[in-house]
């Protein structure tokens, strides 16, 4: 294996088959206090999934107990072999939007049985194993262009400031206007707390600054609920109700329903619930993955996403293991660019996030109760800094200023990533299609663009036709 040192000159490296199959092991000089800590971090801006995933598919008839297991036992085993196969600092977790889609939608608004919605996100993992074993997906996230991928890390990052803000209160639904500024209750009022902290820290460089700015902004808001325990429950901050509590999924685990899913009655409703699935989590986990790989400078010099294909994959398996642990899809998590933030590089970063999510099926009270409005500060800061990306986009040049537009103004604005990525992929693809045949009257002035956007573009039409 031929690596380059900082002269640019080229070195090589031996490579054993131990770290071949586990390139985490070829990690050296790790600074492990600060991948500990950016895993910390990655932890506890996604430890809500331990709460808000068994309190969506609940509503299905699933034990909510079993599920706060399976949360954190399917978040644990894909974020550790994110670490150990794919050595990047990624988590992963069932995805906010499609366990909504699963439970309301699916099993709710459809009336499937939520055994045969399982049966669909394990079939779609099934898929997605297939298609990166091929490569399929690794070719979309190297083909998409680098001003695309540097919009796509900016429209992220306003896309989780803009969580953040939902979460704190500091944003809330108007019926006239979509969106207004919310009441400065005390849940905001810690929210800004938190976010002051965090930059000032930041600003002062002090290592775990995020971190930090998560635990003071909790801790204020237990404090308030010792005061006022009625007036907390109504922000939603609680205070924990215990410390040890372990619930067995021996009611959700292994419940595949292959035959009914399978049924002639079934079928075309299951293919269309598989597709959409497929679709969503498949270009969720690509924009999260150029995003957040761009925003921690880890792209290669061609601007591809280092070890894609093996995250792919792991994100794969990691989505087939939720189905048959009992929980809705598992993907990667744009909630890891606060452990970038603070400092994480390696799997070592994603291996600590995971054996913290394992330690939670013992201590899920504590952080359960860790308050929607003490993690908003930290999802705000990462979206200020993912934003910055956008500096490095050519605005002056129209074919690739206006699809980054369209890329970074929708994933806020549609609530989605996927959405966003497939705007901005369109809208690219036809630019510069009309722009080459129209106007680029030499060779040297055409844009290149990637067959395989052709293709995405293709079945992006399809998707909104259809789906």
């Amino acid at each position: 294996m031929c690596i380059k040192n900082k002269k640019g000159e080229l070195l090589m490296q031996t490579v054993s088959k131990k770290e071949k199959l586990l390139p985490i092991f070829l990690n050296k000089n790790v600074d492990m206090k600060k991948e500990m800590l950016a895993g910390l971090t990655t932890f506890l801006t996604m430890a809500y999934i331990i709460a808000v995933n068994p309190n969506i598919l609940s509503s299905t008839g699933m034990p909510a107990g079993a599920l706060v297991t399976a949360t954190c036992l399917s978040a644990a085993i894909a974020s550790i072999l994110m670490g150990l196969f794919a050595n990047l600092p990624f988590a992963l977790a069932s995805g906010m939007g499609l366990n909504a889609y699963f439970a309301y939608t699916v099993v709710g608004q459809m009336g499937v049985s939520w055994e045969v919605a399982l049966t669909a996100v394990f079939i779609e993992g099934i898929i997605f194993i297939v298609l990166s074993l091929f490569k399929v997906r690794e070719a979309v996230v190297n083909s998409i262009p680098k001003n695309m991928k540097l919009a796509v890390t900016g429209g992220i990052g306003l896309f989780i400031a803009f969580i953040g803000m939902v979460n704190a209160g500091l944003v809330v639904a108007n019926e006239s206007t979509m969106v207004e500024l919310g009441k400065f209750t005390p849940a905001v009022i810690i929210s800004i707390i938190g976010l002051i902290i965090i930059a000032v820290l930041d600003k002062k460089r002090v290592r775990g600054a995020i971190l930090w700015g998560i635990l003071i902004s909790a801790i204020i808001g237990w404090g308030y609920a010792l005061i006022n325990k009625e007036a907390a429950a109504n922000l939603g901050i609680y205070l924990p109700t215990g410390i040890f509590k372990f619930e067995g999924i021996g009611e959700i685990a292994g419940k595949v329903d292959l035959v009914n899913a399978f049924s002639a009655e079934n079928i075309k409703m299951f293919i269309t619930v598989v597709f959409t699935f497929l679709f969503v989590d498949f270009f969720d986990t690509v924009g999260t993955l150029v995003g957040v790989c761009s925003k921690a400078k880890m792209l290669d010099d061609e601007g591809n996403v280092p070890n894609a294909g093996r995250a792919l994959l792991v994100d794969a398996v990691g989505t087939t293991a939720g189905a048959l642990l009992g929980v809705s899809t598992v993907t990667t998590y744009v909630e890891s660019s606060t452990g970038v933030a603070a400092g994480g590089r390696s799997g070592f970063t994603a291996i600590t996030t995971g054996v913290l999510f394992l330690i939670a099926m013992l201590f899920s009270p504590i952080f359960i109760a860790i308050p929607s409005c003490a993690t908003a500060p930290a999802l705000i800061y990462v979206g200020y800094l993912m934003l910055g990306a956008v500096k490095e986009i050519d605005f002056d040049n129209i074919t690739e200023g206006v699809p980054a537009f369209l890329t970074i103004a929708a994933m806020p604005l549609t609530y989605s990533i996927g959405n966003g990525l497939t705007l901005g992929i369109l809208s690219y693809v036809i630019i510069n299609l009309l722009y080459n045949l129209i106007f680029a009257r030499k060779k040297e002035e055409k844009v290149k663009v990637s067959w395989i956007m052709y293709v995405l573009a293709i079945i992006f039409i399809l998707k909104i036709a259809f789906l």
